[in-house]
């Protein structure tokens, strides 16, 4: 059994009958969506921030795991919070993001906040037709030098296929989401293009939905200049959608 890395572990908060869904990015970590989950577990709701299979360990870890396995990872997550609460969000970081997409397009939700998510990145797919096992790490693109995130040195090739299957399977339950939605999007963003957030809120189907642009972070927004503000917009948005029928 690989170690799993100091502050990459699972985060939960056992709390009131509304569930927070929370998920860490493409070879990142937990640690990127502690202010999030922690902010969210004081306000009082039960939050799981569950470590993707493969992650927070190493390179070659993720490099044996599939895109269901992460799929798999939310949703044991997600029937946690279903077993102790009445309503749930979800929320995710990029890739988490689109895992937060795909949640929303197969089970029952109160809402969905992507953040920077990922449903086509041209330039990262085009690398997987290297024949390097490993390219350079994705991870940190962050605007604050005060700040970095915890995830891998480098990048699994065969993963990226994986998460290009993620992003195609995603891509499609878009108009099958009809929850309230909040997206979340930076200006400027050298890992997802922003346009990704632009087609995700003209593509699903919901009634309410909200596109808020963040101006002084990068891609890992939840650890840049405008968490607070992310926390801020959400929590707000979980306490408008849990007192609506």
């Amino acid at each position: 059994m690989t170690a799993v890395m100091s502050g990459a572990e699972e985060i939960r908060f056992e709390g009131n009958e509304v569930g927070i869904l929370v998920s860490h990015g493409f070879t990142g970590t937990t640690q990127s969506m502690r202010p999030l989950a922690e902010a969210y577990g004081r306000a009082g709701y039960t939050v799981v921030c569950p470590r993707l299979k493969g992650h927070g360990t190493t390179p070659e870890d993720m490099e044996s795991t599939s895109h269901e396995d992460w799929i798999q990872s939310v949703m044991e997550a997600f029937d946690w919070l279903e077993a102790r609460c009445e309503k749930i969000f979800v929320v995710g970081l990029s890739m988490g993001g689109t895992l937060a997409l795909y949640v929303a397009g197969k089970k029952k939700v109160a809402g969905v906040i992507p953040i920077n998510a990922a449903i086509d990145i041209p330039v990262l797919e085009n690398s997987s037709s290297t024949e390097e096992r490993f390219i350079e790490a994705i991870g940190s693109d962050i605007k604050d030098p005060e700040s970095d995130e915890l995830g891998y040195d480098r990048t699994p090739v065969k993963s990226i296929k994986e998460l290009s299957m993620l992003m195609g399977k995603t891509r499609d339950l878009l108009s099958s989401i009809h929850c309230p939605i909040v997206v979340f999007v930076s200006r400027e963003d050298h890992v997802v293009p922003p346009n990704n957030s632009e087609v995700i809120f003209e593509t699903v189907f919901s009634e309410h939905k909200e596109i808020i642009h963040l101006d002084d972070s990068y891609h890992v927004a939840t650890l840049d200049h405008d968490k607070d503000l992310i926390i801020e917009r959400s929590l707000e948005f979980f306490q408008t959608y849990t007192n609506t029928k």
